[in-house]
C-alpha cells in the first residue's frame, strides 16, 4: 500500500504541512515510521480521514443532492452583461464557473468571501499520479 509523508498528505488536503502535523500529533489520523525514519501515513487511513474531515461538523449544512462540494474562497469574479465568470480556490483545486450576472448579485458573491462549488457530472476522469 503507498504512503504519504505529512508534506504530501498535507497537499492532497489543501493544508500546510504544520496542520498535517498537528492533526497528526493530535491522533487524528494515524502515523509511522518508514525505513528512513520519515512520518508517513499509509493511503487507507488517509482516505478515510480526507473523507472524514470533508464531512465537517458544520450545523450550517445545507441539504443538496450534489454529491461533490467544494468550500473555498472566491478569487475573480468577471461580470459580463448577461453572464458571469466566478473562480473559486478549494485548497489545491481552482474551480471556474460560468452563471448569470443575476445569480451572482442575487448571492451576494464578492472576492474573498467563503463559498462553495457542487459539482454534478456524468463523467469524471480519474488518472493516477
Amino acid at each position: 500500500m503507498q504512503s504519504y509523508t505529512i508534506g504530501q498528505a498535507a497537499r492532497l488536503l489543501g493544508v500546510s504541512p504544520d496542520t498535517a502535523r498537528r492533526w497528526a500529533d493530535a491522533g487524528r489520523v494515524a502515523t509511522h515510521r518508514d525505513e528512513t525514519g520519515r512520518r508517513v501515513i499509509d493511503g487507507k487511513s488517509l482516505a478515510e480521514f480526507s473523507a472524514e474531515i470533508a464531512q465537517g461538523d458544520d450545523d450550517d449544512t445545507s441539504y443538496t443532492s450534489a454529491r461533490n462540494a467544494f468550500a473555498g474562497i472566491v478569487t475573480a469574479i468577471k461580470l459580463g452583461d448577461v453572464a458571469a465568470q466566478v473562480t473559486l480556490q478549494a485548497g489545491p483545486h481552482r474551480l471556474v464557473s460560468l452563471l448569470t450576472r443575476e445569480a451572482v448579485e442575487e448571492l451576494g458573491l464578492e472576492v474573498g468571501m467563503q463559498a462553495t462549488a457542487r459539482v454534478k457530472s456524468t463523467s469524471v476522469h480519474i488518472d493516477r499520479t
